[in-house]
């Protein structure tokens, strides 16, 4: 099982009738999409529904899910303190959640509650659920100030739980578009309010989600929209999976934007077997660092080189680093500067187990993990003084900085990195050279296989 559909939706108290009161027939499409997406959850009848809210505990590096058994809210601070929601929590997928987030270094748990009780961009999708179907449990996560990428790289986390846990699962993103659709409206009028409405509902209409990361930040900012990280959670746990997209409506009669989708996955489900099968890559020098990867956590073993090598592999001598990201973040790196063993195929095999295994910075790659990871093999040229920065590119050359016996490396062509003074000042932060040390500079050129 895995994330089988999820929706976009808003969260306007104002839907629920014991608030809108007569108001709720100026939002009539808005009450007729909460009505069909209800009625959609319940015919999937989901063990277990995701919500991200923008109203959860929010913190500007850290994503935070709620812990424990079970949360309960009310409507009191709109007027209606009869109308209540309960929860029970799925703790099991939320403590999968934690521990692969704690194992990668991704910034997200459950510690630092604020307040127990459910939010308000968590109980209206839930009051409009739970008059058809209520035979759930909830995982209820909040937004960051981290990066649109933090968030996508979050929904792959949870997919990945979901996963591992053969849960059956829905996504349910809850966020309003843009706040500033009109005079009336809370705040005020701006021309990027009709603006991001429009392009964020052409983008969900064709399940683009990929171009949610592309939005213009300044678009998101001045348009004062709540939902747009929250539906980029939402896209990341689709990543790779192929999906049907409806839009159903959008309204901004309040001066918010009240947008409304349906995504159902389309793909077969494949549940892994005990015996991990990851496709091979067919580049040689990645299919032989996977091969020792899936070898080594599966069985505790190092493979032997196996027969099929290409030549080139065992005729050659090399320094290699494996790199290792899951979910799109790093999870090990470790590699040689020059050769130290017979054969590039060897080094390969003796840095692929180091990077899953004993890279300091990360706990050991375990089973439920291979099928998530991505690979690297860069193979260094040889290495040559310089005299001056100036004779580095960030993006063609990697450097090794060199005080007495303190030595680091930084590899080229980094995310992050994009200027010459970053990649020397963290090649000298990985050696404990500090910034008033002299330092000798050499560069290396590599071979990147993907």
């Amino acid at each position: 099982m895995s994330i089988i559909a999820g929706y976009m939706v808003p969260h306007p108290p104002m839907a629920i009738p014991e608030i809108g009161g007569d108001e709720i027939k100026i939002i009539p499409e808005t009450i007729k999409s909460y009505e069909e997406i209800a009625r959609d959850i319940a015919a999937l009848k989901p063990e277990t529904i995701i919500l991200s809210s923008p109203h959860q505990t929010l913190y500007g590096d850290y994503f935070h899910i709620s812990p424990g058994r079970m949360a309960k809210g009310d409507f009191s601070r709109f007027g209606a303190g009869d109308v209540r929601i309960n929860a029970d929590y799925d703790d099991e997928l939320v403590k999968k959640i934690s521990n692969i987030c704690d194992r990668t270094g991704f910034p997200a748990g459950t510690m630092g509650e604020r307040s127990p009780s459910l939010d308000h961009g968590t109980m209206v999708p839930l009051y409009f659920v739970n008059k058809y179907y209520n035979n759930y449990k909830l995982v209820r996560i909040g937004l960051s100030g981290l990066s649109l990428e933090a968030h996508y790289s979050l929904g792959r986390i949870i997919a990945q739980a979901v996963q591992q846990l053969n849960r059956k699962a829905v996504f349910v993103a809850s966020g309003d578009l843009s706040h500033c659709q009109k005079e009336t409206g809370p705040y005020g009028f701006s021309p990027e309010g009709p603006k991001y409405d429009k392009q964020l509902m052409d983008v969900m209409s064709r399940g683009a989600f990929e171009e949610l990361l592309s939005f213009d930040e300044e678009l998101l900012e001045k348009s004062q929209e709540c939902g747009h990280r929250s539906f980029i959670i939402m896209a990341g746990a689709f990543h790779n999976t192929k999906y049907d997209s409806k839009t159903l409506s959008h309204e901004n009669i309040t001066g918010v934007g009240y947008g409304f989708g349906i995504y159902h996955k389309l793909n077969k489900e494949s549940k892994m077997d005990s015996n991990v099968k990851i496709p091979r890559s067919k580049d040689p020098y990645v299919a032989l660092a996977q091969y020792t990867i899936e070898t080594c956590i599966s069985t505790g073993t190092v493979p032997d080189i196996p027969n099929d090598v290409p030549g080139e592999l065992l005729n050659k001598k090399a320094g290699a680093f494996v790199s290792i990201h899951e979910n799109g973040l790093l999870r090990g790196c470790i590699g040689t500067i020059t050769a130290t063993r017979a054969n590039l195929a060897s080094e390969i095999i003796h840095n692929a187990i180091s990077a899953s295994t004993e890279d300091p910075r990360f706990k050991p790659i375990v089973k439920d993990e291979l099928p998530s990871l991505e690979i690297n093999v860069d193979v260094l040229g040889d290495a040559e003084e310089i005299s001056s920065p100036e004779e580095l590119d960030v993006k063609r050359y990697g450097v090794i900085v060199q005080n007495g016996m303190r030595r680091g490396l930084l590899l080229p062509d980094l995310d992050g990195v994009d200027t010459v003074d970053e990649q020397i000042a963290i090649a000298c932060q990985k050696a404990g050279i500090s910034s008033d040390e002299p330092i000798t500079l050499k560069r290396f050129e590599v071979v990147r296989h993907i």
